[in-house]
């Protein structure tokens, strides 16, 4: 995995998404921090709020910069996206009303949503082998994970020593950093089609690209599953933790870091996995297992007897959900990969973005408000989870089924324009 390291551009920008995910990661202790002094009691619902904003902004405004920002070189756009992000957290310590935040945090994340998906999309070009490209598509799943390990530890050791509006300082850095590691790249010229197309023409390409191919139509309902599994670890985690189990913070870190583990672990497995059984067959799989950790959680739910022998349960289960969800989201770049042109690739990895978010502006609410508002609590909620996971997985498992080019090694047919 570590030998794609080796090339030198791709080792650059690998760093620069590290720092930047660094960056992310004390910024969301920031925030977090800046709206209790901001809000009192009240902010969490100011940063429900801003959650909610960084949604729509993945959603509705990463299809509409993708197709304007098409024509510009891969640089320009990553370093601009980055130097945006810089502004913001370099303003948001200055700020003094909730309404700035999120101001702030749309633009932010607006930029991040730019940023994201031309990042991922050059890297095929960096790396053009197949096998080569998997094992970046594992480190890059790995850097995600281990930030969310990471950041929240090297934020608290950081706050031993300075005030928290410090830390929107070491996002700067961060940001910054990968902005000047892009710069020290030279990235390849993708081929643009002679035929000149409009904005309104760029807007809808990537989704109908997803629309037409079979692999991508799988893709898609794979995020059902993973949105599904990750919403109810995400939101709910809490609810077993404190109100169920009624035990502290530290278990409720362990718990949510369980689900991590799972994740991390599995993506040392992703490349010699997918060589060996294909890119559709390991996401299929992993579909799978997250519903079933999701079913075998819906089963004992109504019989937690004592803490001590079902929070153990509990971790094993979100570590099984882990699992599941990296053998989904770890490879789905290479269909991604294999299903666009140089021509449209940005515009493709951006519809795989919006509608892999997309996913999460469902689940979340039905993790958090089903179980809220039902007579059943967490219980209602999980079921209501289960049933659109077993939905996305009966759906994908068909699709696969029934496509030739999902069953072929390669999982993929070109789509072109």
């Amino acid at each position: 995995m570590i030998r794609v390291l080796r090339n030198r551009t791709y080792r650059a920008l690998f760093s620069a998404q590290v720092l930047a995910l660094l960056g992310t990661g004390l910024l969301t202790v920031a925030l977090g921090l800046l709206a209790y002094d901001l809000a009192g009691d009240a902010a969490g619902a100011v940063l429900g709020t801003a959650l909610t904003i960084k949604m729509v902004a993945y959603v509705g405004v990463a299809p509409l910069m993708a197709a304007l920002i098409d024509r510009l070189p891969k640089k320009v756009v990553l370093v601009g996206s980055d130097l945006i992000r810089l502004l913001i957290a370099v303003s948001l310590p200055f700020v003094t009303e909730t309404w700035q935040i999120y101001l702030l945090v749309f633009v932010l994340q607006s930029a991040s949503a730019t940023f994201t998906p031309a990042f991922q999309s050059v890297i095929p070009s960096v790396l053009p082998d197949s096998r080569d490209y998997t094992r970046a598509l594992a480190l890059s799943r790995l850097a995600y994970d281990l930030e969310a390990l990471v950041s929240p530890v090297l934020a608290a050791a950081l706050l031993t020593f300075v005030a928290y509006n410090n830390l929107f300082i070491g996002t700067a850095i961060g940001f910054a950093c990968s902005a000047v590691l892009v710069l020290t790249t030279t990235l390849p010229n993708p081929e643009r089609d002679s035929t000149s197309t409009t904005f309104w023409q760029r807007l809808p390409m990537g989704l109908r690209v997803f629309l037409r191919t079979p692999s991508l139509r799988f893709l898609m309902l794979a995020n059902v599953v993973v949105g599904a599994g990750t919403a109810l670890v995400l939101v709910n985690s809490v609810v077993y933790v404190r109100a169920t189990f009624h035990l502290d913070d530290a278990a409720l870190a362990l718990t949510v870091g369980a689900y991590g583990a799972g994740s991390l672990l599995t993506a040392f497995l992703i490349p010699n996995v997918v060589e060996r059984f294909g890119v559709s067959r390991v996401m299929t799989v992993g579909a799978f297992i997250v519903t079933a950790g999701l079913a075998f959680a819906m089963g004992v739910s109504g019989f937690f007897v004592s803490p001590s022998i079902d929070w153990p349960l509990l971790l094993a289960t979100w570590a099984v959900i882990g699992i599941g969800t990296s053998l989904i989201n770890t490879p789905s770049s290479r269909l991604l990969a294999d299903a666009s042109t140089p021509s449209n690739r940005n515009l493709v990895y951006t519809a795989q973005f919006a509608l892999s978010h997309a996913c999460f502006l469902v689940t979340y609410p039905i993790a958090g408000w089903v179980g809220a508002t039902s007579l059943f609590g967490a219980s209602a909620a999980l079921f209501a989870i289960a049933a659109v996971a077993c939905v996305g997985v009966v759906v994908a498992g068909t699709q696969a089924a029934h496509s030739p080019e999902l069953s072929r090694p390669s999982d993929v047919r070109k789509a072109r324009l």
